[in-house]
């Protein structure tokens, strides 16, 4: 399977988030309604879910995955 470009899905979930919170502000502004739910839908089609909640929450794990596993020291490592 294809994985989307993390810096994409960062960007988009950032975007959604912000998006979240203006319609919250401005719930019958129809044309910010509009681009949240056009920012909602390619978040479902890139993550390969079927709701916008199942895709802000695969879009997360996702993107923390992404984070590097501490490095050890070579005191540390096993054998040294």
């Amino acid at each position: 399977m294809l994985l989307p470009d993390r810096n994409t899905i960062d960007r988009l979930l950032r975007h959604y988030r912000t998006q979240e919170r203006v319609v919250l502000a401005r719930p019958c502004d129809l044309s910010i309604r509009r681009r949240f739910e056009d920012t909602a839908y390619t978040l479902c089609v890139l993550m390969g879910e079927r709701t916008a909640r199942e895709a802000v929450h695969a879009a997360e794990r996702y993107i923390g995955s992404a984070s590097p596993a501490p490095r050890q020291t070579l005191e540390r490592l096993p054998g040294s």
